[in-house]
């Protein structure tokens, strides 16, 4: 039973050998670049010295496309807020917009939430 046991493991670690040896098949878009390719791209046109492991391209290349991405999509986000008077805005001693809730506004707000909570599920 032993050896038996041996050889079914001896051909499990070699089949597992062969297929770590074969290239992996990548199935091109015809599409062009998806978004992180593009982000890469992007990233090594800003910084073309840059290379880096996977994680560190996932961590930080990655990320700093992202808050860029994001930070649009958030001022646009606080622009509407504050059209609609949920957000206030004031500039700060630094020059810069601070944000806060309206007080005023709260109650409108919970319910916002709540309609949107129960939307979801």
């Amino acid at each position: 039973m032993k050896l038996n046991h041996l050889v079914h493991c001896t051909q499990f670690a070699g089949e597992m050998e062969s297929r770590e040896e074969r290239p992996v098949k990548r199935h091109a878009r015809k599409a062009g670049p998806s978004q992180i390719a593009q982000d890469v791209l992007a990233y090594l046109v800003e910084h073309p010295q840059a290379q880096d492991t996977l994680e560190g391209i996932t961590h930080w290349w990655l990320l700093e496309q992202e808050i860029a991405r994001r930070t649009a999509e958030v001022q646009s986000a606080l622009v509407d807020l504050v059209t609609k008077g949920l957000v206030l805005e004031r500039r700060g001693a630094d020059g810069r917009i601070h944000y806060r809730i309206n007080q005023d506004k709260s109650e409108e707000i919970r319910e916002l939430l709540e309609k949107r909570s129960k939307q979801r599920k």
